[in-house]
């Protein structure tokens, strides 16, 4: 329609409300056009210019207010016919005038108070509307787009005569859709209903409260204007409306901005329960309503809502049958934020998608008009949903975490775009829950822990609070200063008030107004804690300490004792000095002052005395103070470790002598748990200091003092002897040289020695993918743009926020594998003398293929094992410095074993049956030469020469496995369904013997895949206490493990008890005081197991500045454990999924501290940031080979290409797999099952509107719900969506190319929001482009996973609306199903979980992936083996020297 259509339609509304010289003006000005005297476009203007004055003035507002001020004045005439023209006048109401009376408004009550006369906290308030955003648009904006529906009384109306309008082309619509002005709806939506009018019995307001059928008293009385409050009354078959008759919810903001809103209805007295229309007094037209309130619920579940107006209270009932859709919402509303508090009291550690499963799971009290919850129905009543949960959290203990900073809350406020900190009217919305809820008895209680463990934390967090309160002092948290309750005034009241100072207090206590808690610094505080960024540090070189510590020499006289004990050079070698009198020999320790006073003294052992040109000397071996490793502050003050650095000093730096003693674990440690009743290991006389571990600077691991032969040597210094040995292995060394060589250039060798590791010709090696090429170009996967060019943004209007390239989940960007290699020479070049140059050795190999480096590409890969290679006889020339590793490749027809037992004797094994020649594309039998070298050495691998043991992890494999590893007796607490007990049971180090797991279908999960374990469902707090007392079984007669027994503990204490809050105070010290990570710890002091491991949530190692961290390592420092920690990637040990996981490790004295697993599968690069800053040093886990593998990595088709199709909801819990395993990962995950059953392949099923969304997600990578089309659909349950409308200039992302506005809420150009903008039932869902400009454009969000890329972090309840929305099956419209998910995890598939459909999500979600703890446990294995052959070797050498006799 054209803008003269447009102009032409106004004229016919607004024609006969025209003052008379108006109407004469227009008829003047259409004779002029008509006789062409003015051109078209200057008619339309003038015409616009007087319609603008006319209406202005019309409504009493002054003309020069144009049509820019976005104030709006209230215009037509309403539905009811009875009115004057001045009571149609609606008032201007500027934001700080008093609002005039609007003359319906009786005065007997002093009508309506605006908000801008009252107290702020009085005014009645539904929704936190925010003033400004009551500016509604002017007329001439209204009708500028023509109104489908005419009010009745217009109707036919329309002046004759109308010239017909010539159409102009080029005139672009800009404006939005017309909108009532009072109640703020679409004039031309369908669902917009007219009040259908009164009975002709109805009685207004002050006749029908006169009315004896509802009199209390009798008529002798004076009636009801005597009583101070207002009557009550109930009302049924009601029905809410505007002056234009719109029937319209009162909860949408509009009585707090003065629209006048009435109800008739059916008026009864008010103890008659009965909602029939018996006995009641028909009325019309009551009003306008002055307010709005909750009163509670009716005893059950319906909520009692009232109404105020100038002359009496109402409570609602029943309402009329054209109202009923409208009040349902109300009522749903109110009874979704019922449960939401509910639910959140309970389970404060919620995530997004828990508060929806229980709302989806949540059958609506009967007499609701609603027979389910859905996410929409959350979304649509967020904003009052928060409101609620802000007004309990008003009512609650100040000490207590408020529930708006719960991770649910914190995600549904972003995702639905809510305002915080608005101001209640007089709080009467609020919903007074029972008085605060008794806590849930299943949650865990206050934590069991030992006196060693307790006292750590105790005496640290009271420190810690001090001093948090004098640096507080300084920083002051911030408030945000812009929402209602930052800008309203002090109560006075509360006891925070009455402490500050200006209301006559102490002002001791510094807390804000208990009314000015700012909501969103409460929430942007929880934020900041759980995103710990990964800043990248520059990483601190370990720099000798040389440079670090600048000395101060000190004035002492100095004199050797003795005579020298050995000369060399020019060195004199003494055993004692004599320094201020006092006696220093070699082995004392020694401090040594720092130029900077501030720094503590340096300690240093002294391992050799001489003097030579520089003066009296001696060789420093360092202590580090506790202070300086990763555990900071927390340490023991008096607590030193060794460390490998040293280095030459003059005597005149020693200050004085020290004594530091060495503190030996004791004999009886094992037993000895739970008894330590000191923090305190030695006093503190100044001067004494003990040690009890080795320290690595670089990957925090703290383990046992290195044993070192006692050495009569007077210059023997065993920081030189480890460093030069690490020197020596990082330089490769040949050896073995053939004989008769007669090569002039080079010579050859037949063995070479690397990183401890020994090479034999024949051996196969790793290289870096760059090291070499294949004779065959592969055709490499195309970068290219997902992005189309040429949308259709009016069919795609959410297109346009997808600039980025980046897909999540994709694998574009990762690395190649290792290159694999047989050795065929070790050499080196001769110089011209003819000798060999030792400095570079070279090795000659030939090349493997992986199937994906052959013409066949990546297809090929997908159907060979991973372990598959081609023989090659390419070669290539390559520095024995680029070898990363050792690894073995057998031609499988030489094999005395299936290729099946081969391939699982460890990693490193792989094996060809082919050899590819590049030049023909061919395959071919492999030529003799390939085969030869390994029937050399059948039985393989132990011709192998080994150097030392501690360097070879391979040969742990490739021994003949004399050695049976015990399987340790373990005990898997936090067990969930068992996923880390699955993953160290397939290492084959241990069995689980006891777990603890509160959640029931969790525990019965774990006792179907566990039948010998017994499995405690109880909380662990709980059961230590018992075993503590001396208990030996529990209520239930389980027997409880004893000291003694458990020689493994493993478990991930859940940390969402502290994980929103960053800084210490005394509530977040007694969370954590009470976490379940204080208790894990106890159960470990009092256990002693030989090996601990604690697994949590990535940031577990941030949280708090890394305070959690430090004081979980000193705890096991403390009781005397060898331990470290890392950040581990689950997708680089074999799931297609990004999961990154902190892994804390701890050994008992005397077994070895286990390393952390090299990755086996190369990954996604930015999922594999695992460094992790630790008071500005930048630590990493030992990974030598960075983000290289040994493996391609694992995809989203290897995962679960060969599952059957499922539709949404698919609910058989046991279906056949319908075909054959297709890729080595599904062969592997399938197991040797005898039939083939295909268990728990079963789906979500969502909601009606959610897969019609599902359905329009296209199948491209990277498709999301920005691909979704602005379309009607009809959906399955056959309702229609409507189209989303764009009513709003967006001030970031502009117009659309069609010249469309973008924005769906005022908010978009800046302005608060208007809850009158919420759209619902739409395809694209409202609230994404409503808050999509500050969350990176909700990239993700009915995100399809992609067949080539990984699955995001598996979570417990798959929604495409939730944290991690990628969650729709690549081709299916569909959510994944609990088999994917277990799959993606890495679960076998005959791994059995317990429970309803999301029961079982939760359970796949909050495992460990079993691969990644099968790839840890190995990692312990390698460390038993490693003791177990030490202990031998030293039982042999023990024997020999008894059988040998003196």
């Amino acid at each position: 329609m054209s803008f003269q259509d447009h102009v032409k339609e106004k004229l016919k509304l607004v024609q006969d409300f025209l003052h008379v010289d108006a109407q004469d003006q227009l008829t003047s000005l259409e004779e002029k056009m008509k006789s062409s005297e003015i051109s078209m476009e200057v008619y339309i203007s003038k015409v616009k210019t007087l319609l603008g004055k006319e209406l202005h003035i019309e409504n009493g507002s002054h003309a020069d207010g144009t049509e820019q001020n976005g104030k709006t004045n209230g215009f037509t005439n309403g539905s009811h016919k009875d009115e004057d023209s001045e009571e149609v006048t609606m008032d201007v109401q500027e934001e700080d005038e008093e609002a005039v009376k609007s003359p319906t408004a009786p005065k007997g009550k002093g009508g309506r108070r605006s908000k801008g006369n009252s107290d702020p906290k009085k005014s009645p308030a539904s929704t936190r509307v925010t003033r400004n955003s009551g500016k509604q648009p002017t007329i001439l904006s209204m009708f500028s787009k023509v109104q489908k529906r005419k009010s009745e009384d217009l109707n036919g109306e329309a002046t004759n005569g109308q010239p017909e309008v010539k159409k102009e082309e080029d005139t672009v619509e800009e404006t939005p859709p017309p909108k009532c002005p009072d109640c703020r709806q679409y004039l031309d939506d369908s669902d917009l209903k007219f009040f259908q009018g009164d009975p002709d019995n109805a009685l207004d307001e002050p006749e029908m409260l006169t009315d004896e059928r509802l009199s209390l008293f009798d008529s002798n009385e004076d009636g009801f204007e005597s009583y101070e409050d207002l009557p009550q009354h109930k009302i049924t078959n009601f029905s809410v409306y505007d002056k234009r008759g719109h029937l319209c919810p009162f909860d949408s903001g509009l009585i707090e901005k003065n629209v006048e809103l009435y109800f008739s209805c059916v008026v009864k007295p008010i103890y008659d329960d009965n909602p029939c229309l018996d006995g009641g007094v028909p009325a019309k037209k009551l009003g306008p309503i002055n307010a709005w309130w909750i009163t509670g619920f009716d005893g059950g579940e319906k909520a009692l809502i009232g109404f105020t107006t100038a002359f009496a209270d109402y409570i609602l009932m029943q309402s009329s049958e054209e109202y009923a859709p409208i009040f349902a919402l109300m009522q749903e509303k109110i009874y979704m934020s019922k449960i939401v508090v509910e639910f959140l009291q309970k389970n404060r550690d919620a995530t997004y998608e828990d508060l929806l499963n229980k709302i989806e799971t949540t059958v609506p009290p009967a007499g609701l008009n609603f027979n389910c919850f859905t996410e929409d129905t959350l979304l649509r009543h967020a904003q009052f949903v928060v409101e609620q949960v802000e007004s309990y959290d008003e009512a609650g203990d100040s000490d207590e975490s408020p529930i708006i900073v719960t991770p649910c809350m914190r995600d549904l406020i972003k995702l639905a775009g809510v305002t915080l900190g608005k101001r209640r009217a007089a709080r009467r919305q609020a919903i007074r829950h029972p008085t605060k809820i008794e806590k849930d008895s299943k949650g865990p209680t206050k934590a069991t822990t030992t006196t060693l463990v307790y006292q750590i934390f105790d005496t640290f967090f009271s420190d810690q609070i001090e001093q948090n309160d004098k640096e507080s002092m300084g920083a002051k948290r911030q408030r945000c200063g812009v929402c209602e309750v930052c800008q309203s005034p002090d109560c006075g009241k509360c006891a925070a008030c009455k402490d500050m100072i200006k209301f006559g207090g102490s002002g001791k206590s510094k807390q804000a107004c208990k009314q000015r808690r700012c909501p969103n610094l409460a929430v942007k505080e929880a934020e900041d804690d759980e995103t710990v960024e990964e800043i990248d540090v520059p990483v601190e070189k370990t720099k000798k300490v040389s440079q670090a510590k600048r000395k101060k020499q000190t004035l002492c006289s100095l004199t050797w004792i003795g005579e020298p004990i050995q000369t060399e050079g020019k060195r004199q070698y003494y055993r004692k000095v004599s320094l201020n009198d006092e006696v220093l020999e070699v082995g004392d320790c020694v401090s040594v002052s720092s130029e900077d006073p501030s720094i503590p003294l340096y300690l240093a052992r002294i391992t050799s005395l001489w003097e030579d040109n520089h003066g009296k000397m001696f060789h420093a071996h360092w202590f580090l103070r506790g202070i300086h490793t990763v555990l900071g502050e927390c340490s023991d003050p008096l607590e030193l470790v060794l460390v490998d650095e040293c280095e030459d000093m003059q005597l005149n730096y020693v200050q004085a002598k020290v004594n530091v003693t060495y503190k030996a674990p004791s004999n009886n440690w094992f037993m000895e748990g739970g008894m330590d009743n000191e923090i305190k290991v030695i006093d503190d006389d100044g001067k004494s200091f003990f040690y009890q571990f080795w320290y690595d600077t670089e990957f925090a691991r703290f383990e046992m003092p290195p044993k070192t032969a006692s050495s009569e040597d007077c210059k023997y210094c065993s920081s030189c002897v480890r460093t030069n040995e690490r020197k020596e292995q990082e330089m490769p060394r040949a050896s073995e040289p053939l004989p008769d060589q007669d090569n002039d250039s080079k010579a050859l060798y037949n063995m070479a020695c690397f990183k401890g590791l020994q090479f034999k010709v024949g051996d196969g090696v790793y290289l870096p993918p760059d090291s070499f090429n294949f004779g065959v170009k592969p055709a490499s996967p195309v970068k290219r743009s997902h992005r189309k060019e040429d949308v259709d943004e009016e069919l795609y209007p959410e297109y346009y926020r997808k600039s980025s390239d980046y897909i999540k989940g994709s694998n574009l960007d990762a690395p190649e594998p290792f290159r694999i290699g047989r050795i065929k020479e070790i050499f080196c070049h001769r110089r011209s003398n003819g000798k060999p140059d030792a400095s570079e050795v070279k090795l000659r190999l030939y090349k493997f293929y992986r199937p994906e480096n052959t013409h066949k590409g990546v297809k090929a890969s997908y159907h060979t094992d991973i372990n598959q290679l081609y023989w090659s006889d390419e070669e290539v020339t390559v520095d024995m410095s680029e070898v990363l590793g050792r690894c073995q490749v057998e031609y499988a027809e030489d094999l005395n074993e299936s290729v099946q037992d081969y391939s699982s004797g460890g990693p490193d094994r792989f094996y060809f049956l082919e050899a590819y020649n590049a030049k023909s594309k061919g395959f071919e039998d492999p030529p003799n030469h390939a085969r030869s070298v390994v029937n050399k050495g059948k039985g393989k691998g132990k011709g192998k020469g080994k150097a030392s043991a501690a360097q070879e992890p391979q040969d742990s494999q490739t021994e003949p496995q004399t050695l049976k590893v015990p399987k340790y007796r373990t005990l898997d607490v936090f067990s969930g369904c068992g996923g880390l007990s699955e993953g160290f049971h397939q290492a084959g180090i241990s069995e689980t013997l006891w777990a603890i797991e509160m959640w029931e279908p969790a525990a019965q999960a774990f006792r179907l895949n566990n039948p010998g374990t017994t499995v405690f469902t109880e909380d662990c707090n709980v059961l230590l206490k018992l075993v503590m007392s001396g208990e030996k079984t529990n209520s239930l007669g389980q027997k409880l493990p004893q000291k003694g027994d458990v020689e493994m503990l493993c478990g991930g204490p859940p940390c969402q008890g502290f994980s929103g809050m960053n800084r210490f105070n005394s509530r977040t010290y007694s969370a954590f005081k009470n976490s379940l990570v204080v208790s894990y710890l106890s159960y470990c002091d009092y256990y002693r197991p030989k090996f601990f491991l604690l697994e949590n949530v990535r940031n577990f190692v941030s949280f708090k500045s890394s305070m959690v961290l430090k004081l979980t390592l000193r705890c096991l420092v403390r009781m005397g454990y060898q331990c470290t920690f890392g950040v581990l990637q689950a997708g680089q040990y074999g799931v297609a999924q990004t999961r990154r996981r902190a892994i804390i490790l701890a050994a008992a004295p005397g077994e070895e501290l286990p390393r952390y697993p090299e990755p086996l599968h190369v990954f996604a690069p930015r999922a594999c940031s695992l460094s992790v800053v630790v008071d500005e040093k930048k630590y990493v886990s030992n990974v030598t080979r960075g983000n290289g593998g040994i493996y391609r990595t694992i995809t989203v088709r290897d995962t679960m290409s060969d599952l059957p199709e499922i539709r949404n909801g698919a609910a058989a819990l046991e279906i056949s797999y319908n075909g054959e395993p297709q890729s080595w990962f599904q062969r592997q995950i399938r197991g040797t099952q005898y039939q083939p059953i295909l268990r728990d392949h079963i789906c979500k099923d969502m909601s009606a509107l959610v897969e019609g969304r599902m359905r329009h997600i296209p199948l491209a990578p990277g498709s999301d719900w920005r691909d979704l089309p602005n379309l009607e659909v009809r959906l399955r349950d056959g309702t229609m969506t409507k189209k989303l409308r764009y009513t709003h200039p967006d001030k970031k992302n502009g117009r659309s190319s069609t010249d469309a506005l973008r924005g769906v809420c005022t908010c978009a150009g800046g302005k608060p929001c208007d809850p009158a903008d919420r759209q619902f039932n739409t395809l694209i869902p409202w609230c994404l482009p409503h808050t999509g400009n500050r969350h990176n454009h909700w990239a993700g969000l009915y995100g399809r996973l992609e067949w080539d890329g990984f699955f995001s972090t598996t979570v417990t309840n798959p929604e495409p609306m939730g944290k991690q929305g990628r969650v729709l099956h690549p081709e299916q419209h569909r959510v994944v199903s609990v088999r994917e998910c277990a799959r993606s995890q890495g679960f076998p598939d005959t791994y059995r979980f317990f429970g309803n459909i999301l029961d079982k999500h939760r359970q796949v979600g909050n495992a460990v992936p079993p691969p990644l703890s099968r790839a840890i446990g190995m990692e312990i294995k390698k460390c038993v083996i490693e003791r177990m052959k030490e202990e031998k070797a030293t039982d042999e050498h023990f024997n020999q020297k008894t059988y040998c006799g003196p």
